[in-house]
């Protein structure tokens, strides 16, 4: 009967450690899902106030909105938890979206080569962080699944796991297309 008793308790223990170690794995594979994200994004601030200066040779007039976009910009560089560079970039990406509007009324610039460089530099790293924030919502829903299900939840209450955000769009305005012709 012991023997019945020990065995059922490494069983168990056998369980939770597994179940532990998996909460553990998919944890890793969302703060690295998240810091790939955060390397695209941060490549593309780095573009930013190249892009705006070369916005302002042809658009001074347009203090409000270029002073909007670098404000956006150092508000996600500094943000220091996932859910406040969430926020901040769903800021960044509306403004973004603005700076790109005005650039319709500037013939100018739209044929301006560095302009259309950096333009399409930041192009490409949209379709980076588009491609990374979907594998990080990939792995953040598998790992709240985890989380979230029976009987890995008894194990990741147990030990305080917590859920992840998803990077998801808060805002009804970016929700709406923006019309850019160049």
């Amino acid at each position: 009967m012991i023997y019945i008793v020990l065995g059922v308790i490494a069983v168990l223990a056998l369980v939770v450690v597994s179940m532990y170690n998996g909460l553990v794995k998919a944890r890793n594979l969302v703060k690295e899902a998240f810091s790939t994200m955060d390397v695209f994004m941060k490549k593309r601030y780095d573009l930013i106030p190249n892009l705006v200066e070369t916005v302002k040779g042809y658009a001074s007039h347009e203090k409000e909105t270029l002073d909007a976009v670098i404000s956006a910009r150092n508000k996600a560089v500094s943000a220091n938890t996932p859910e406040g560079q969430l926020q901040a970039e769903g800021e960044l990406n509306q403004v973004m979206s603005r700076l790109f509007a005005l650039t319709e009324s500037y013939p100018d610039l739209k044929a301006n080569t560095n302009f259309l460089d950096l333009q399409n530099q930041v192009k490409e790293m949209e379709t980076e962080i588009a491609q990374s924030r979907r594998y990080y919502n990939a792995t953040a829903r598998d790992y709240n699944n985890m989380t979230e299900t029976f009987p890995s939840l008894v194990v990741a209450n147990l030990f305080g796991f917590k859920q992840y955000p998803m990077f998801e769009i808060t805002n009804e305005v970016e929700r709406e297309n923006v019309r850019i012709q160049f």
